[in-house]
């Protein structure tokens, strides 16, 4: 395989086998567009992997639709005013300006001759949601600075730090220099922008400089490369979709989506800006013609159908054409690739999986709002909804019964910005800590940032949620303190740098019904219900097939058998698979089937109840199988495949003698309520103390919300 040599089982070769030969006959083809035939023999030129599954033209139906989905984008600010553009446009020149100031001063410290430094140049390149065209009102730009082969990542989170920190109109300005892209992130006259640093083996940067050309990669080290890939997988999007006008109004309507659905984050394990950008323009490519209306009703189709972990490419994977030897994203030879759950491959190369922070949960809450979404523009297409629908807010607060909360606190605001940023940015470790709980079924997290809602919580305080769904078991005690103590320890050892006297975490486990102590009541006594049906459409809809002025049925938008027989060719032969978890026993996977109708149960529903309450928090510095209900859809069975990494063992006692496994003082058969009940357990492995305890305080009441609960403290040290 490419001259590389891998240590095969008899339980992996079959999936590598498999797998090589997905490739070999991707090769065959054109590196970007396949070739097809017209009527009369005329080759036609289609983009991406496979052909498209349809060619067909909008109808009227279709581009009335699309005028109104474009006034209820710009309702709700998808579209920036001129002047607000302008505005961008002057702070992008400013930046740069700043930038080419900050090489010459650099170059004149390191004796740079004369004559080459007003030729050194350096400029300022936009990706992102600003370069695709996209940007909302008040949306942030993500910017690449490009410098010169004599200016080093040092000075630019030093020198280049200090200037734009002396500048009056930044504020926010904070440096993230052990990301995994490193970053300085600021306000700059009210517009938040992301400034990546790269730097070329070139004397000289010029101002029409293509980052798209491969040769511009050699000699660069990983963190470089990383900061390139924004500025080259943008460009590659936009050179691979069929129609960038209709493409830009498809991705504007499915971000807004996204956001609205609480499905929009990278680092808390969803999907960002690029991973929403790319799969909406693989249905471009695959349906070519098709208005931006009918496009946000395939996606839904597309991947709410889609076969994951199978992956999604814009165009065949490619090794380099001038000797490169970067890392890509190849589950053939990456034993780590083979583990993603839901890999979405970048265009340019070195390819990478743009959602590696993908879990079982936020994949599982993704799909299923796939399945919602088909079925709303579903029922636009027939008249019985309108686009209002399918933009409605999430019902994150209505639709679990037990929630945890994650407060950051801060003494300034300074303080505040640094912490926060750290803390958002381990959150998803926490989440796969609970979810690989046996006991928890999905750990939903939301995207939102809350802030305090009152003056008594203090001025600088940031919250998060995660709704917890538990399995059936019954009379069982869930304990979370190894879980809240790994993420806790993680936070502070990532915080030596930045640790400032008054950073603090507080982990809290609170029922719906304590919501209203934290989030405004308006988020919880939300009008749609966790099983409800949006119905926001007007009441005189016509539920029948539209007509045009001659009484000719125009059809509907439906999915047709072709559509999936279509879908099933591509899976086939589209990518290189994930590992197949049936034939590849290293893998060690968690393969589940699962009846639609247990999808989606609520706790509230099942009777499971949590009697024990207690609070987490940290202020001082120093995995297994998980099973998660499928999305519904029209399939009476469901069969989901995740590959996981063998379990943890999780500690049953500590060296301290503290007994993690289950609180000393438990409910007595007595005095348990009629529902059954799960315990939460968060105990103090560090010391004897009694705040490590959980007191569960019984009043013989039948409903187990009545428990009096007396708070715990855990503090790390």
């Amino acid at each position: 395989m490419d001259g590389r040599v891998m240590t095969t089982t008899p339980g992996n070769r079959y999936c590598v086998n498999r797998q090589a030969r997905h490739l070999e006959s991707e090769r065959q083809s054109s590196p970007q567009q396949n070739s097809g035939g017209s009527s009369d023999g005329t080759p036609t030129k289609f983009f991406g992997v496979t052909s498209p599954i349809s060619l067909t033209q909008p109808t009227p139906v279709d581009l009335k639709l699309t005028t109104s989905l474009e006034e209820s984008l710009r309702a709700m600010d998808m579209y920036e005013s001129d002047e607000e553009r302008h505005k961008r446009m002057e702070v992008l020149s400013k930046v740069n300006n700043l930038v080419k100031i900050w090489i010459r001063d650099v170059s004149i410290k390191k004796n740079i001759p004369e004559s080459l430094i007003e030729k050194v140049g350096g400029k300022v390149y936009t990706f992102g949601s600003y370069r695709l065209g996209i940007n909302a009102k008040g949306a942030d730009i993500d910017t690449l600075c490009v410098a010169p082969r004599h200016i080093d990542r040092l000075d630019f989170f030093s020198t280049f730090y200090e200037l734009l920190r002396n500048e009056a109109e930044v504020n926010d300005l904070r440096a993230v220099e052990d990301a995994f892209v490193p970053v300085i992130k600021m306000t700059f006259d009210g517009i938040e922008m992301d400034i990546l640093f790269a730097r070329l083996a070139l004397q000289e940067i010029p101002q029409d400089l293509d980052l798209r050309e491969e040769s511009l990669l050699k000699n660069l080290d990983i963190k470089c490369i990383r900061s390139l890939n924004g500025c080259r997988v943008t460009d590659e999007i936009l050179h691979l979709v069929p129609n960038r006008d209709s493409f830009r109004m498809t991705l504007r309507a499915i971000k807004l989506w996204a956001k609205k659905k609480g499905i929009y984050s990278n680092a808390l394990g969803f999907l960002g800006g690029v991973s929403w950008a790319m799969l909406v323009a693989r249905v471009c490519q695959l349906y070519p013609n098709a208005a931006p209306a009918t496009l946000v009703h395939k996606f839904f189709f597309v991947f709410s159908k889609w076969d994951w972990p199978k992956p999604v490419l814009l165009k065949q994977t490619l090794e380099s054409t001038i000797g490169l030897n970067f890392p890509v994203w190849d589950p053939r030879v990456n034993v780590s690739d083979r583990f993603h759950l839901m890999p979405i491959i970048t265009p340019a190369y070195p390819q990478q999986n743009s959602t590696y922070n993908v879990t079982v949960s936020t994949r599982t809450i993704m799909v299923e709002e796939f399945a919602k979404g088909l079925e709303v523009t579903s029922q636009i297409y027939e008249h019985k909804e309108t686009w209002a629908a399918l933009f409605k807010p999430s019902d994150f607060f209505q639709k679990y019964k037990h929630y945890i909360v994650l407060i950051a606190k801060a003494l300034g605001s300074d303080h505040h910005v640094e912490w926060v940023g750290l803390v958002e940015s381990k959150i998803r470790i926490l989440v796969g800590n609970l979810e690989r709980n046996p006991l928890i079924k999905l750990a939903h997290i939301n995207p939102d940032e809350f802030p305090p809602l009152s003056e008594s919580e203090g001025e600088f305080v940031s919250k998060w949620f995660i709704g917890l769904m538990f399995t059936k078991n019954e009379g069982v005690n869930i304990n979370l303190t190894y879980d809240i103590q790994n993420f806790t320890d993680i936070v502070h050892k990532h915080a030596n740098n930045i640790y400032k006297d008054g950073m603090t975490i507080e982990v809290k486990y609170v029922r719906r019904k304590q919501l209203n102590k934290y989030v405004p009541e308006s988020l919880i006594n939300s009008d749609v219900k966790p099983k409800d049906k949006a119905r926001s459409g007007p009441s005189n809809a016509q539920p029948t097939t539209p007509v045009d002025a001659q009484g000719k049925h125009l059809g509907t938008l439906t999915s047709k058998s072709s559509d999936s027989f279509l879908l099933r060719m591509e899976a086939n032969v589209e990518a290189p698979d994930a590992v197949d978890t049936e034939s590849c026993d290293s893998a060690d996977p968690a393969v589940t089937s699962v009846s639609s109708k247990d999808t989606g149960n609520d706790p509230a529903s099942t009777g499971i109840e949590l009697s024990g309450l207690g609070s987490c928090a940290t202020s001082n510095p120093q995995e297994s199988d998980s099973t998660s209900s499928p999305p519904p859809c029209n399939e009476s069975v469901l069969e989901e495949r995740t590959n996981l990494l063998p379990p943890q063992k999780r500690p049953l006692d500590s060296s301290s003698g503290t007994d993690i496994e289950a609180p000393n003082k438990t409910l007595k058969q007595d005095d348990q309520p009629t529902t059954p009940n799960v315990t939460l357990v968060i105990t103090n492995e560090m010391n004897n103390s009694s705040n490590g305890n959980v007191s569960v305080n019984s009043d013989k009441s039948t409903d187990a919300d009545c428990f009096s609960i007396r708070p715990i403290v855990f503090v790390s040290r």
